[in-house]
């Protein structure tokens, strides 16, 4: 088994790099792409776990991406060397973006009688990236909701009272950060952007000339029968096709690791094409976590 999509506590997952490879060796996955939320922060230790357990890592990353909606249009950069001079660069502009939503989500909250510094809420993110599921653990321990997703359903969900609306970048700007840092760019979990097959095909085909170089066509909450439809459009735009369990920890039920659509495990096959970790040793790899 392989996967092509995992998160860590280097942005919003809940196992370290470290806890996420040796639960792969434990459930025998021979492959893993760690594709945290706009952060290589994970990467090195993820590497050298891999070295440790046996098992090879994909160095990824997960980006949003410019889109009018409905839905989300999230982008996955697999096979990355590292941190390249451009990746670096549009990696900062996205991290200034979302420290501004999350002064203006803290500050929603205090409007509302919730004292909260930021400070209180990296508490709960295990590396540099705070994201809206740590300002719902802060809500479960000031008491405020019972569970994350009640801080959700009530707060922090989309168009909810704490909801502060994302910026991103444009696909062609994220598609070429990635390409120079030697990375393939993917859309990741497409039936999340509400189209139909037919409408998204049309999209991709336009995606393609901005820098798209495949979709994650087997993901978590997915019907397997428009997996398989995925897949074949991929194939017909000469595209790559990749399979993710878009993995955040255990606490999950619905996304098991090594698995994607209707919980069907992920062939190796998922997992050609895409470069390893290109070191023997991760002091070579070369991240950026500013």
């Amino acid at each position: 088994m392989v996967d092509l999509h995992a998160h860590s506590t280097a942005s919003d997952g809940t196992l370290t790099p470290s806890e996420l490879i040796a639960r792969c060796h434990l459930n025998g996955i021979s492959v893993i792409a760690l594709t945290d939320h706009d952060t290589l922060a994970g990467a090195v230790e993820a590497a050298r776990a891999g070295l440790h357990w046996g098992v090879e890592v994909i160095i990824g990353i997960e980006l949003e991406i410019e889109y009018p909606g409905p839905g989300a249009f999230h982008l996955l950069g697999l096979g990355l060397r590292g941190a390249s001079a451009e990746l670096e660069t549009l990696l900062r502009r996205i991290r200034q973006m979302r420290r501004r939503r999350n002064q203006q989500i803290a500050q929603q909250m205090r409007a509302a009688g919730i004292q909260v510094q930021l400070d209180e809420v990296a508490a709960f993110a295990g590396g540099d990236i705070l994201a809206r599921p740590h300002f719902a653990s802060f809500l479960v321990e000031r008491g405020v909701v019972r569970t994350p997703q009640e801080a959700f359903d009530r707060y922090l969900g989309d168009g909810k009272p704490f909801w502060q609306p994302k910026q991103a970048v444009t696909l062609a700007q994220a598609a070429a950060a990635i390409h120079s840092a030697g990375g393939k760019a993917l859309i990741a979990h497409p039936m999340t952007l509400f189209l139909s097959i037919n409408s998204l095909a049309k999209r991709v085909a336009e995606w393609q000339q901005q820098g798209l170089d495949g979709v994650e066509a087997y993901h978590a909450g997915a019907r397997l029968t428009d997996c398989r439809k995925l897949e074949a459009m991929a194939d017909t735009l000469g595209m790559l096709v990749s399979a993710g369990s878009d993995f955040h920890g255990p606490e999950r039920r619905d996304r098991w690791l090594g698995h994607s659509a209707e919980g069907i495990p992920i062939d190796d096959r998922f997992a050609e094409g895409f470069a390893r970790c290109p070191v023997n040793t991760s002091e070579e790899l070369h991240v950026d976590t500013r």
